[in-house]
């Protein structure tokens, strides 16, 4: 039963959860965002997806594993890692926001926060000493000029 529970923590799974809370909070949400949400909900979904789907190919280029908790074979700094050092955790976040506004589910808004603080105290925290293992000093030049959700330094 361990080997499941822990074959199942990834943030894909967390994710479904947040999203599938987030539908059950749209039930009982009062309606307060509108068509428009609606429309930005489902641009911020797609957005979510291409952003995640670029990492994934960049990734996959550079023969290093996507999966957490694993170790890296290399260290990708460009593209989108230019802008994020995780950009497939932004891109969960962009896309459960994107969620909840197309649900128009204003009750759900605090998920965000917590599937950020979720990810970040399970996977990014033990990533970030991996690659530093790793990657040293490489590393700790490029976390010193990218931030860890979006933005240069």
């Amino acid at each position: 039963m361990r080997s499941f529970l822990h074959e199942i923590d990834i943030p894909p799974s967390w994710l479904v959860l947040h999203v599938g809370a987030a539908w059950v909070l749209s039930l009982v949400s009062p309606p307060m965002f509108g068509s428009l949400a609606r429309a930005l909900g489902s641009v911020l979904v797609v957005v979510g997806a291409l952003v995640m789907g670029a990492a994934v190919a960049q990734m996959t280029q550079a023969r290093t594993t996507v999966i957490p908790r694993r170790d890296p074979q290399a260290l990708v700094t460009s593209g989108v890692f230019a802008l994020s050092r995780n950009p497939i955790y932004l891109a969960d976040a962009v896309i459960l926001t994107g969620a909840i506004l197309w649900l128009d589910a204003v009750l759900a808004l605090p998920l965000v926060f917590s599937f950020v603080w979720l990810i970040q105290t399970r996977f990014i925290r033990d990533e970030e000493i991996r690659l530093t293992e790793a990657f040293g000093p490489e590393f700790d030049l490029w976390a010193a000029r990218t931030r860890r959700w979006l933005g240069r330094k």
